[in-house]
């Protein structure tokens, strides 16, 4: 039996399909279901901004315990060590070398010619293979590339340490006979193509790209590119279907989770949809209490900071020792220390910065019958901004509000709430944590009012985020 893998791209090219990007919590949690379906490869985008994807695909590397993690590289050598520094950590980390060789590409995309396209090519396989064995090249619309200017490409990739070849056709122009008849010229042209592992990835314009994989199999690919949504490329839901019905007979296998596969395919269908949005802070989720953290008074600086971390915040050496000793104050009165009681104490005492917005008021308009809007006014360098908006609740409306008044979307992390004291006029303590450039920001507040308590915790979190970043 012959084991097709299949590597999947829904990370890589995701953002083609949705005008948001994706959050830190989609992207981990993508993943996730993906290594649980037992993909071969999960498959990620390059790193653009540095701080903030290197962080996500680190934390990506270490939710993935079964497909190999690749990286994809960008057409400088540079951007080879950071992507590798993003998933070194993996246990299998494999590097991703994706190169246009189609005249227009080439010159749209590296605005190169090709003799330059091809010391690329060179510069980038040679670097990649001095991190790690597991070197992919993908020669980019491959299909549409002149034949003898292919060939020198494909044997370039190959010397310079390609374990990995793929040939793609990225407009999606071959019928299945096409695809089968061009791998196997390319196969007897290209000396070394045998010693690599070869794989396609074929474009959907024509509604044929499963039928193309199959014709690709047949013709001597071992690996087919595949996403669990549609993203021009044949779904894992289609080819896996022709597996099951074909497989035996063409003696064709792969590792596939296939009985969880069309539940998984429909929750990250929703996951993925980009008109279920319209930019709620709360599209991303709020995180679920770490459950196993409990602290006590014998904890060292070193054990609390470890929590603090594993909580999302990258603290200064003066903000860890002022969350140490707040810490050691409630502990002294309190068995243990719990995951929530920890956001709030960072929250209360690491990073108090000055106010650049200050809330003057707010209004809120919510009931059965309407939808809820939210009239937010803040003050900033003595001028006020109002903003209005509708949300899926009087909370989410505020929080856009605000956003709309300061002009920017973060990331909501976390958002808890809490009663602070009993009875009627009991006061409520809300947390609100913000990611931006990766890193995680916590606010405060407290009122009799959640909405409120709600409001000056984001934004106590957002000015934390404005002193810090301008």
């Amino acid at each position: 039996m012959k084991t097709v893998k299949l590597s999947d791209i829904t990370l890589r090219e995701i953002g083609k399909a949705r005008a948001a990007a994706l959050s830190f919590k989609e992207r981990v949690e993508i993943a996730r279901t993906l290594d649980r379906l037992q993909v071969d490869a999960i498959e990620l985008p390059p790193i653009r901004d540095e701080k903030a994807d290197v962080l996500s695909n680190k934390t990506i590397a270490t939710v993935v315990s079964s497909a190999r993690l690749s990286a994809a590289v960008g057409l400088t050598e540079e951007s080879v060590a950071t992507a590798w520094e993003s998933v070194k950590a993996a246990r299998d980390p494999a590097l991703h070398v994706m190169v246009p060789v189609s005249p227009v590409q080439m010159e749209y995309l590296c605005h190169k010619k090709g003799p330059a396209v091809l010391e690329l090519v060179k510069a980038l396989v040679a670097k990649a293979r001095y991190y790690t064995e597991h070197v992919e090249f993908s020669a980019l619309d491959a299909t549409r590339a002149e034949g003898e200017f292919l060939d020198q490409v494909l044997a370039t990739a190959v010397a310079s340490g390609a374990q990995a070849v793929t040939l793609c056709d990225s407009a999606g122009v071959m019928t299945p006979d096409e695809c089968a008849a061009f791998l196997t010229d390319v196969q007897a042209r290209v000396p070394g193509l045998e010693r690599v592992e070869l794989g396609v990835e074929l474009g959907n314009a024509m509604r044929m790209a499963s039928a193309c994989a199959a014709a690709a199999i047949d013709a001597g690919a071992a690996v087919v590119k595949t996403a669990v949504i549609d993203l021009d490329v044949p779904t894992t839901e289609d080819f896996a279907a022709y597996l099951q019905v074909k497989g035996e007979a063409k003696g064709l296998r792969c590792r596939l989770r296939t009985t969880e596969l069309a539940r998984s395919a429909a929750q990250l269908g929703w996951l993925l949809q980009s008109e279920r949005s319209s930019g709620s802070p709360f599209d991303s989720g709020v995180r679920e209490n770490a459950s196993g953290i409990c602290l006590t008074a014998g904890d060292d600086i070193s054990e609390v900071g470890k929590v603090v971390r594993h909580l999302g915040y990258d603290l200064t050496e003066e903000d860890n020792a002022k969350v140490y000793e707040a810490f050691r104050r409630i502990a002294e009165k309190k068995p243990f220390i719990s995951a929530r009681e920890m956001d709030a104490i960072v929250a209360s005492t690491a990073l108090q910065v000055p106010s650049t917005y200050r809330m003057v008021n707010y209004v809120i308009t919510c009931g059965n019958a309407v939808s809820a809007m939210a009239s937010v006014t803040l003050e900033k360098d003595g001028k006020a901004v109002t903003e209005v908006r509708a949300g899926d609740g009087p909370i989410d409306a505020a929080f856009l509000a605000i956003e709309q008044a300061v002009g920017h979307h973060y990331e909501l992390d976390d958002f808890q709430i809490q009663t602070v004291t009993e009875g009627r006029e009991a006061m409520g303590s809300a947390l609100v944590k913000l990611r931006s450039g990766g890193k995680v920001y916590s606010g405060t507040g407290i009122s009799t009012d959640v909405i409120g308590a709600s409001i000056r915790a984001y934004v106590s979190a957002l000015n934390k985020i404005v002193y810090e970043e301008v």
